[in-house]
């Protein structure tokens, strides 16, 4: 999982000097290991998402063994659902909101969860800009679901979330992950898709469940190909 200064310039495409710089600046998330600087992926990928910055495919290549079903991002979404007017007045209560509405199994603790996108909610936003957020735990914390899901919530009405650009959210793509493997995956696949146009319009106009499985789903292939 830990990322090397030369690992992580290649995914980035920058040099080991930009690299440097930004761990003297602390603009990256960064560990100190026996004077070597090493970098998690799942942080890497989450800081990443938030500053908009392209980053290589080759961060899902790691050593957990890949023994789950591995879906589509369209069919992770298709498996948690989409849903509209969700109610809450700020991070938490939105939150707990949304976490009522994954569909997981009976003994899943939800408040553990809750509690755990909370925490990486404090560690720095997870809101996107454009009124969007990508709420989830820092490591995957449910790991006995064969699956990633993702959940679409809209708000009843926009919530302050310390997004990147000020503005207020109105859009949740909630994820829970089983593995650090398929928690990558899917966060950098929905990162790839917000980037489409015709994704970002169905979202922004929160338009039928139908319509914005099909503009993801359309997207989504695209990165397939580019694949």
């Amino acid at each position: 999982m830990q990322l090397s200064v030369k690992d992580l310039a290649k995914l980035l495409s920058v040099t080991e000097r930009t690299i440097y710089r930004w761990v003297k600046q602390e603009t990256v998330p960064f560990y100190r290991i026996h004077d070597q600087y090493r970098f998690n992926r799942v942080e890497i990928l989450d800081w990443a998402t938030k500053k908009k910055i392209n980053i290589s495919q080759g961060i899902l290549n790691d050593d957990e063994p890949v023994n789950l079903a591995e879906l589509s991002l369209t069919e992770t979404i298709k498996k948690g659902g989409i849903y509209y007017r969700i109610e809450g007045s700020d991070k938490e209560s939105l939150l707990s909101s949304v976490v009522e509405l994954l569909n997981l199994p009976e003994d899943v603790d939800k408040k553990s969860l809750l509690n755990a996108m909370l925490v990486r909610e404090e560690l720095g936003s997870t809101g996107l800009g454009d009124g969007i957020a990508i709420p989830h735990a820092r490591y995957p914390v449910v790991t006995h679901i064969p699956h990633a899901i993702v959940s679409i919530c809209f708000l009843e009405k926009p919530v302050d979330y310390d997004s990147i650009d000020g503005k207020a959210v109105h859009c949740l793509f909630t994820l829970v992950s089983p593995t650090v493997r398929s928690h990558l995956k899917i966060l950098s696949k929905i990162a790839f898709v917000l980037k489409d146009k015709n994704v970002k319009e169905s979202i922004v106009k929160q338009k039928s469940r139908e319509i914005i499985l099909s503009e993801i789903e359309t997207a989504e292939k695209a990165l397939a190909f580019m694949g």
